[in-house]
């Protein structure tokens, strides 16, 4: 059974083209998307498709230099498709101003983006 099954990745977010190092809202859905393809590697043994989003909302900003988390989590399972929740939270946090390769543990983390999704996988 997958509902349930969760993952969780971490990546350190290298660059950004925006002032400030502001970095787009859409880096945090391609993380989603990766973890979604790990979640119906392990539920259903193949990559699965991505069907769409019904919720995004973006919370608080991801700047280059951060550590960020993702968290994805089945909770509907259909014949062939899955919803998944997904969160990013900045475990990390860049600190420009004490100097440029500082940074700080986030505890709690903060979270920057939620959103649900389904995903689809082939029939068994």
């Amino acid at each position: 059974m997958s509902l349930g099954t969760t993952v969780v990745h971490r990546r350190y977010v290298a660059n950004s083209h925006y002032a400030g190092n502001l970095v787009e809202g859409a880096y945090a859905l391609g993380l989603f998307g990766d973890a979604a393809t790990e979640v119906c590697i392990r539920t259903d043994g193949d990559e699965g498709l991505f069907a769409g989003y019904s919720e995004i909302r973006f919370i608080e900003p991801i700047y280059a230099g951060d550590v960020v988390e993702v968290t994805a989590s089945v909770t509907r399972v259909g014949s062939r498709s899955r919803d998944v929740e997904f969160s990013c939270a900045v475990v990390c946090r860049r600190q420009p101003e004490v100097s440029a390769s500082a940074s700080r543990v986030l505890d709690p983390p903060l979270v920057a983006v939620v959103a649900t999704g389904t995903v689809v996988v082939p029939p068994q």
